[in-house]
């Protein structure tokens, strides 16, 4: 069912919720914004907003303040940015429910936009609570979202402000997101490839089963190797829960086949950038205190080698730890493949993924990187969003 799009709705001279998802981090001990996608993503919304005279109000969350305030993670930085890349004041609106914040939102204008503060400064976000719910709707006439990488938390201002407010729409990001993260899941008529990293098992398991069974192969890397290979040594009795975890997949009869695992690997005996390290076998790569970091040489060949020649690559995760010069050389041959392969329909998770690829000056190369890392994954797992859910009534 499409998403009720923002385009669509009447907001002139009427007030607008926009939960956004401006969650940036800022450089070590500083309020400096270290990285903006984010920020950048969400112009395309605020403009159209603006050119239709809404008087706009920003919600957002920054951070794990715990719903306590924290001058940390205030909003101030992320607003004076905005005004910058916007051209134009964005008021401080303050805390939800306080009185500076009525008088901000009463007195905006058509055209204008206003920012709250961080809206996890209060518990009644994260716990969906009623009250905080209905001050949050108070403020505005329609409702909204933009905040993909966001949408999978039943948080208020996700789930309880479009149940209150009758006019919810989706904002331009998330129809976006929506667009291509569907496209990922459609049958391919050539061959589809899933490039699948990072540390946990846990984490991804759904999100391996589920590609599994739609691609041709998933081909994994970077910490999740030694619970393969550990469940794979020790099937009788596997060292712990993340050898478990790949055990099950490697024992499931219609996913195996689908699976490859690297057959050569980077190991270290120390977590270090400088750590000497040794190419090996991959299956002999198990043993306490040993640390996987990234794929080899004969891996390498063959995972480039399937992704040149794929008609649809989705790829979540590193192959290593690509933000350590010794041992990025999978994750940037990889990430560079899929960049260079023009034919297919190419798309990478959010999180580390789309922070390899901007490393590496690489993101617009790929028809589509998700702004949410833990809302892809679960999208590409086949399970509805909250926030979706919401939009839908």
């Amino acid at each position: 069912m499409p998403l009720p799009d923002i385009r669509d709705a009447n907001v002139s001279g009427r007030r607008v919720l926009l939960r956004a998802e401006l969650n940036v981090e800022f450089a070590p001990g500083t309020l400096d914004i270290a990285d903006d996608p984010r920020i950048l993503s969400t112009l395309a919304t605020l403009n159209l907003l603006r050119e239709r005279k809404a008087a706009t109000v920003i919600a957002t969350h920054i951070g794990r303040p715990g719903g306590k305030w924290d001058d940390e993670l205030t909003v101030e930085p992320v607003r004076k940015c905005l005004g910058r890349l916007l051209g134009c004041q964005v008021q401080y609106a303050g805390m939800v429910g306080s009185e500076q914040c009525r008088e901000v939102v009463q007195s905006l204008k058509p055209g204008d936009i206003a920012m709250l503060e961080n809206l996890r400064f209060h518990h009644g976000e994260e716990d969906n609570d009623r009250d905080f719910i209905t001050a949050l709707a108070g403020l505005a006439d329609v409702y909204v979202n933009d905040a993909f990488g966001a949408s999978h938390r039943a948080h208020a201002s996700i789930v309880g402000v479009p149940q209150v407010l009758p006019e919810r729409y989706a904002g331009l990001l998330l129809i976006a997101e929506d667009n291509a993260l569907a496209e990922a899941l459609r049958p391919s008529d050539g061959v589809s490839v899933a490039v699948v990293g990072g540390a946990k098992v846990a984490d991804k398991l759904g999100f391996i089963r589920s590609l599994a069974s739609r691609f041709d192969w998933v081909l994994t890397g970077g910490g999740m190797v030694k619970a393969f290979v550990d469940g794979r040594m020790y099937p009788n009795n596997p060292p712990n829960d993340e050898a478990a975890l790949a055990l099950s997949l490697w024992r499931d009869d219609e996913l195996r086949p689908k699976i490859v695992m690297p057959s050569d690997v980077k190991i270290t005996r120390e977590f270090s950038p400088d750590a000497d390290y040794h190419e090996i076998d991959a299956i002999r790569s198990h043993g306490p205190g040993n640390f996987v970091l990234d794929i080899d040489g004969a891996t390498i060949l063959e995972y480039t080698h399937l992704l040149k020649n794929a008609s649809k690559i989705v790829w979540n995760g590193p192959m290593g730890v690509y933000e350590w010069p010794r041992f990025s050389g999978g994750t940037k041959a990889v990430a560079e493949t899929i960049a260079a392969n023009e034919s297919a329909f190419t798309l990478a998770g959010g999180g580390s993924t789309a922070e390899a690829l901007s490393m590496f000056g690489l993101t617009s190369q790929l028809d589509h990187v998700s702004t949410g890392g833990g809302a892809a994954l679960e999208y590409l797992e086949g399970k509805t969003l909250p926030g979706f859910a919401a939009l839908a009534g």
